[in-house]
């Protein structure tokens, strides 16, 4: 495919999110519009919108990417999942609700105080740009490959040049533009996915049953991991690490609970958060599918892959995919990387905005609009930088930084939110940022440590690890005959 095509198809794509933002916002929306939509959303847009929100072009790449090395074990994770979505439906949606949040860290302000209420903000903000980042920067790399790169365009400039143009579409409409578009994006990274599967089917002259029946006698099909206790991809460790995963990167993550606080009611948001969650075991499953038959295709022809695993599908897209399919590629990976990007940049902006600036009363003031303005371009910026940092890894599955970086940086909430959950003790209150630092600290040392002594590397169990120093550091840091009433 063209570079010129390409960027004809992009400024169409993009033309159409603009479209999408125009019809759901205009320049006076206030802030309670653009923080939750007044709660009007409804609850299976914003469900089917969350999918590619949480997929991401990362997923899109490394899950197919991951088979080589893991084979499906990955799917021991997504069920996983399934549970953690069980406790976000029942335990944390009905817990914002009663308290009417605008920012989920008003529990923390609630339960333990201002100290543990900015402590939270802080380590969602860290998180989640570091993790949005890496996503958007998947759809850089794209870009980079298919277009910029031959036509001498710097990386620097296309992620200046992306995070403007989803500054354009975002800086209005808030929540409410951010379901519309993820709508968009959902569509176009589904259709991305079966499309390409559809087409290595062709390619190998396989139908969906055949396609089964070769993947079932395949030794890259091995889905459950219990030998070897060592392994990162043990069963145990993959499988309740998932449970904890969909916890703080849904359930303590203002990002995603934002698009849930939209909703109308509790009982359509739980909704909304059971449907969602159903979807993630045959996406990804369809996603290892095509891993899988990439890998016994390039077998088959001798065809020599590129060392990076994220390059793979990218590889098969540009060089033996077709060209429809490089299109519907390129935009499902630009629509998801955006997907998550956008709605990250206005979670930010929220969260800066109600948890330390204190702007979620008196919205209607010119004043808060132009200042929430200014925060939401200033978090763009800053975005930008980080973007750039992840060139330093990029030889590694861009998925497994993810999830380490979500143990390091969401562990700190996961103890947060479950002392504050299971017990009625209150916490020294200037303890509780100092716990929050530290925990992180004790985790990579005790990583590193069990890595040269025992030859045991910690996986994806890295956040619950974290979570328990941190849980543990709250209990020491109790302050004498303080509780509170849940």
């Amino acid at each position: 495919m063209s570079p010129f095509i390409t960027i004809l198809i992009l400024i169409a794509y993009f033309g159409l999110l603009m479209l999408v933002a125009k019809l759901t916002a205009n320049r006076r929306t206030d802030n309670a519009t653009f923080y939750l939509a007044n709660r009007q959303m409804p609850w299976y847009l914003v469900a089917f919108g969350m999918i590619g929100a949480s997929i991401s072009g990362v997923s899109l790449v490394s899950v197919p990417g991951m088979v080589g090395a893991s084979q499906f074990s990955y799917l021991q994770t997504t069920l996983g999942f399934c549970f953690g979505y069980l406790v976000v439906a029942f335990v944390l949606i009905p817990l914002y609700y009663r308290l009417n949040l605008t920012s989920i860290y008003g529990y923390l302000g609630c339960r333990f105080g201002l100290s543990a209420h900015r402590t939270g903000a802080v380590f969602f903000i860290i998180a989640k740009m570091i993790t949005s980042a890496t996503k958007l920067y998947v759809a850089v790399i794209v870009l980079q490959q298919f277009v910029f790169d031959a036509w001498g365009v710097p990386l620097w400039a296309t992620v200046t040049v992306c995070v403007l143009l989803i500054w354009l579409y975002t800086r209005n409409g808030g929540i409410r533009t951010i379901v519309w578009t993820d709508v968009v994006q959902t569509f176009f990274l589904l259709v991305a996915m079966m499309l390409i599967l559809l087409k290595i089917m062709q390619l190998m002259d396989l139908n969906i049953p055949s396609a089964g029946k070769l993947l079932n006698h395949h030794a890259l099909s091995r889905v459950f991991v219990f030998d070897d206790w060592h392994s990162t991809r043990h069963f145990l460790k993959q499988f309740f690490s998932g449970i904890f995963i969909v916890i703080v990167m849904t359930g303590l993550n203002q990002d995603m609970m934002q698009k849930n606080l939209s909703c109308r009611n509790e009982h359509e948001s739980r909704r909304n958060m059971l449907w969602y969650g159903a979807a993630f075991i045959p996406v990804n499953l369809v996603l290892l599918v095509i891993g899988a038959l990439l890998l016994i295709y390039a077998g088959n022809e001798n065809i020599l892959l590129p060392q990076n695993p994220d390059a793979i599908v990218p590889f098969f897209a540009a060089h033996h995919l077709g060209q429809l399919v490089c299109v519907c590629f390129v935009i499902g990976i630009i629509a998801a990387s955006f997907s998550s990007a956008d709605s990250a940049l206005t979670a930010v902006t929220t969260s800066v905005m109600v948890d330390f600036l204190k702007k979620e009363k008196g919205v209607a003031l010119a004043e808060d609009r132009r200042l929430r303005r200014r925060v939401h371009l200033g978090v763009c910026v800053l975005f930008v930088g980080i973007t750039l940092l992840f060139e330093c890894v990029r030889n590694q599955s861009l998925i497994d930084v993810i999830y380490t970086l979500v143990g390091y940086a969401y562990g700190p909430l996961l103890g947060l939110f479950a002392f504050g959950l299971l017990t009625k003790r209150q916490v020294r209150n200037r303890a509780i940022p100092c716990i929050a630092i530290a925990a992180p600290v004790i985790t990579y040392i005790m990583q590193t440590f069990c890595a040269l002594t025992l030859n045991y590397h910690f996986g994806y169990e890295l956040l619950i690890i974290n979570g328990l120093i941190t849980f543990i550091g709250l209990a020491v840091a109790v302050a004498p005959k303080m509780t509170v009433s849940q």
